[in-house]
């Protein structure tokens, strides 16, 4: 026999009772809504309930004659449960549905419990996922889909799944196959590319480096760019190396690898702020004073703060194994990387640290521009093509070194694939604008025609910028 007990409703809770006999001869279906919980029969509105069917296997192992059957629908959003740490996916409709038959744990099922959970059509790049709720996972818990099959539908999605616990829908954000294998050939393409550019590059620092022995300043801005130039290749060719080896490489090397492509993509945000602290200190600053060996101090920071980052990430156990999925949840791309379960690390060393710099790159572009104009409206710098020489290197400045980056906090949600292919070939082509811009500011042939914008010089008590 299958007898209500006790259909209650709490504020974010609503639990269904069920007394069910082992004689039960068929499947046993049972709805559930967000709004009306969860009941034997379907009197909820129309196209907004879930159904669950629990297999009579379960009730056939039972060791009593009669089990009380628990399902439990929870709005996470009111009780502030089930709050997993880096939760890239939402949950559907806030709910969770648990169930428990008797007293003991079921797992290791034949015939799969089936969940059908209603969500009408999902936006495009959503991938629906089944999960669980698994105490076990990280620190506070989190969301497993071991054991779960997940049959997606047109407005509905079926999860099979061997065990009973805490169920609900993830809908992730994704890509499908097709975008996914163009942005890897896109990215690869213009790395190979930026390399060589950065090559170019640095030749092209190193020569002008000494060809203008007698300028300091000059040879300090020349030897900034090259450290943040190196940085770049080295991100590149760590870039290419770990997606051209990372698949079936032994864990220990795949620890070095994803540490190394941590570090060189923590030393290029570090040199983009060391660019930024240069610009600040030489433009609005305008520092007479000497520093002693100012460029030694600065690869100190540049290359040794990211090393000192990496290492204690690396005791932790931060690196390993990373999966790129596509919406259709194929494995595209594996990459030595931060794991899923250290995706804190991720979000703290490098989403928190780059955004500190893109901020501090902002506000200075912005002191910077303020600078040029006052000094134009002086007359400190003469005619308009210098000032509009001084706003382009300013502007090259900003969208070089953190405006092409910044993208990559547009690229979560259904609209991120166009952003995405913009912010993967703007960034992958990094060095080519870099090395026609370094080209452009110092190719003049003389002294007096060769500077930068944090060529600054004091001239009776009177700031002059020279930028021709």
């Amino acid at each position: 026999s299958v007898e209500p007990a006790l259909h209650s409703g709490l504020a974010g809770l609503k639990v269904l009772l069920l007394n069910i006999s082992r004689a039960v001869t068929h499947d046993v279906l049972i709805t559930f809504s967000p709004t009306e919980g969860a009941s034997l029969l379907n009197m909820t509105e129309k196209g907004k309930t879930g159904k669950i069917q629990l297999p009579k296997e379960i009730f056939l192992s039972l060791s009593s004659w009669t089990a009380r059957v628990v399902v439990t629908v929870l709005n996470i959003q009111q009780l502030g449960m089930f709050q997993e740490i880096n939760q890239t996916g939402q949950v559907l409709d806030n709910t969770v549905v648990g169930i428990t038959v008797g007293e003991t744990s079921i797992s290791g099922l034949q015939d799969p419990v089936k969940f059908t959970f209603s969500h009408g059509q999902l936006s495009y790049g959503i991938t629906p996922q089944c999960v669980f709720w698994d105490p076990s996972k990280g620190v506070a818990g989190g969301w497993s889909s071991s054991g779960c099959v997940t049959q997606p539908g047109d407005n509905e999605t079926v999860c099979s799944c061997n065990h009973l616990t805490f169920f609900t829908l993830l809908l992730n954000p994704a890509l499908d196959e097709s975008t996914a294998q163009a942005l890897i050939a896109v990215a690869t393409a213009g790395c190979w590319v930026a390399m060589a550019f950065s090559i170019f590059t640095i030749a092209f620092c190193i020569f002008s480096r000494c060809r203008f022995r007698s300028e300091e300043t000059l040879r300090t801005n020349l030897g900034l760019h090259m450290n943040l130039v190196g940085s770049l290749l080295l991100l590149n060719l760590a870039f290419l190396l770990n997606s051209g080896i990372s698949s079936g490489t032994q864990p220990r090397t795949c620890k070095v690898l994803g540490g190394l492509t941590h570090y060189c993509l923590l030393c290029c945000f570090t040199w983009m702020a060391l660019e930024g602290c240069h610009l600040y200190l030489l433009f609005v600053k305008v520092l007479g004073t000497y520093i002693h060996h100012y460029l030694m101090k600065l690869c100190l920071v540049g290359w040794g703060f990211p090393a000192l980052v990496v290492g204690v990430a690396g005791v932790i156990g931060s690196y390993g194994e990373y999966s790129i999925q596509t919406a259709e949840q194929h494995v595209i791309a594996r990459l030595c990387w931060i794991t899923s379960k250290y995706l804190l690390v991720h979000y703290i060393t490098n989403c928190g640290y780059f955004s500190l710099i893109f901020l501090f790159n902002v506000a200075v572009f912005g002191v910077v521009t303020q600078k040029s104009c006052c000094l134009q409206g002086t007359g400190v710098v003469q005619g308009d093509r210098k000032a509009w020489k001084v706003a382009l290197v300013a502007m090259g400045l900003f969208s070089l070194l953190g405006a092409t980056w910044a993208l990559a906090f547009l690229t979560h949600g259904t609209s991120s694939a166009p952003v995405l292919y913009l912010f993967t070939i703007l960034n992958s082509l990094q060095g080519i604008f870099i090395f026609i811009w370094l080209v452009a500011l110092y190719y003049p042939k003389t002294k007096e025609t060769t500077g930068s914008l944090s060529h600054i010089i004091k001239h009776d008590k009177t700031t002059t910028v020279s930028q021709e």
